[in-house]
């Protein structure tokens, strides 16, 4: 049978793969970051308030206050080479391509900016990917996070005659292998701190409770990440606690405690003086890491009387990170490559 001679393209069969994370803005200006909360905060995921109740509030008040404030923010963390979110992020798929080789196409998408995932995936299906792994990197679940990622991708193929198949990387908050890669880094950082931490906090990012309420297991996620690398690090740690806070809260509800920046208070005030923080959640360093909470973090635990403060980096595209998903993302894909 002859194709006809405007029929699409058939490029030769690939796997892909396609890393997403939260995403950023394509600039540290107030019109960049504008655009940016619109469509985070727009998604129902994210915000659970009935949107006849809440877009009025985003539309005529934090649209209007908070663009101008976060963007000055995104400008102490950014760099020649953009948001950290995004380079990493960028290093991150450029480093696994070249592990995976030739037969997977390996690209990385933001769920909120660019590039995004509905450009990434008709990319990948132009180039001839019949079969993609979807992987959020979100080591703990949420429906605001890994959930709003898949929604997206599949709104992508709801457009699409010849859809793609897909796979999804499930949490991996408890994988041996992601407890090895925070165990491997966290010591190595520690090693070159010139003092010796009273105590490790471990800061996830924060989500109404009204989530685990609900049945979101993130909470429960996190949790358990934070026991088990404890346990991994006991040796390290020899006595000292390795204890959770959540960051990042946002509005009047109550949020999942107890709150990185009330821990800070507490903490000094109990004669705890030096302090080393990390973000086992994020895979990247970020806005929330590098301005929050190293920025912030430390201003915020010295007022209160602490004396040393360090914040440990994320995984980001370092080798134990890079090993950790490598394997992660080969297991995945079995059977297809």
């Amino acid at each position: 049978m002859q194709i006809p001679a405007n029929h699409p393209p058939i490029m030769p069969p690939k796997v892909g793969v396609l890393l997403v994370n939260l995403g950023t803005p394509d600039a540290p200006t107030p019109s960049a970051v504008k655009r940016y909360l619109k469509q985070f905060l727009s998604d129902r995921r994210v915000v659970e308030i009935p949107p006849l109740i809440w877009q009025p509030i985003l539309q005529g008040i934090i649209l209007n206050t908070r663009p101008k404030k976060s963007a000055h923010a995104y400008q102490k963390v950014w760099t020649d080479k953009g948001s950290p979110l995004a380079f990493f992020t960028a290093a991150q798929a450029e480093d696994l391509a070249k592990r995976m080789g030739t037969t997977t196409d390996v690209r990385y998408a933001m769920r909120y900016g660019n590039p995004s995932i509905d450009t990434q995936l008709k990319a990948m299906k132009a180039e001839g990917c019949e079969r993609i792994l979807i992987a959020p990197l979100y080591p703990q679940y949420s429906g605001a996070t890994t959930a709003t990622v898949m929604d997206e991708a599949y709104r992508t193929l709801a457009g699409m005659r010849w859809q793609m198949a897909l796979r999804s990387l499930p949490p991996y908050h408890d994988d041996p292998s992601y407890i090895e890669a925070l165990k491997i880094s966290l010591e190595a950082s520690l090693a070159k701190l010139d003092f010796e931490p009273d105590v490790i906090l471990t800061s996830f990012h924060g989500m109404p409770q009204r989530t685990l309420d609900l049945g979101d297991p993130y909470h429960c996620h996190c949790r358990k990440t934070a026991r088990l690398l404890s346990e991994a690090m006991a040796k390290t740690l020899n006595g000292r606690p390795l204890e959770v806070s959540f960051q990042s809260r946002f509005g009047r509800a109550k949020w999942l405690d107890p709150a990185t920046d009330a821990t800070f208070i507490r903490l000094a005030q109990e004669g705890k003086k030096k302090l080393a923080i990390f973000a086992p959640g994020f895979s990247v360093d970020c806005l929330e890491t590098l301005e929050e909470l190293a920025i912030q973090g430390e201003e915020q635990f010295t007022e209160a009387g602490g004396t040393h403060f360090a914040y440990l980096p994320c995984l980001n595209a370092d080798a134990p990170g890079m090993d950790m998903l490598e394997k992660l993302i080969r297991r995945e894909i079995s059977g297809w490559v």
